[in-house]
């Protein structure tokens, strides 16, 4: 699905009660575009694991297809995966431009804080377009 802004010029993600739909932030480019395309997702919720739980596991060279709007199939590599805290989350590199087509995909890690019922971490996968 598209996701944009919350009121609060947070990034929106999708319903927690469709858990492993994904969701592309409308306000970048398109998955194989040139620039960073950012796709969101859950990490799990309260009936099991979601779509982006395996995000933490991925390594540099891992690939990663998204299918685009069109049934086409388009090709990443991963090239790295960070745990960043939430209140340190890097903006600039995730939203900024790039001069290729790349792809970021951000989900929720590290420790559940029960009293907020958020983790206090984000995932995020950093990869290329190799093929499309």
């Amino acid at each position: 699905m598209e996701v944009g802004k919350n009121t609060d010029d947070t990034v929106q993600v999708p319903p927690l009660d469709d858990h492993n739909l994904t969701g592309w932030y409308r306000y970048g480019p398109a998955p194989g575009q040139r620039g960073p395309a950012v796709i969101l997702g859950h990490v799990d919720s309260l009936t099991g694991i979601s779509v982006f739980f395996s995000l933490k596991d991925l390594h540099a060279g891992d690939r990663v297809y998204v299918t685009l709007a069109d049934g086409k199939v388009a090709v990443f590599a991963v090239d790295g995966v960070q745990k960043v805290a939430k209140d340190a989350f890097p903006t600039a590199a995730i939203y900024g431009k790039a001069p290729y087509p790349s792809l970021r995909l951000i989900t929720c890690g590290g420790p559940f804080d029960r009293a907020t019922g958020h983790y206090v971490d984000n995932i995020i996968v950093y990869a290329h377009l190799i093929r499309s």
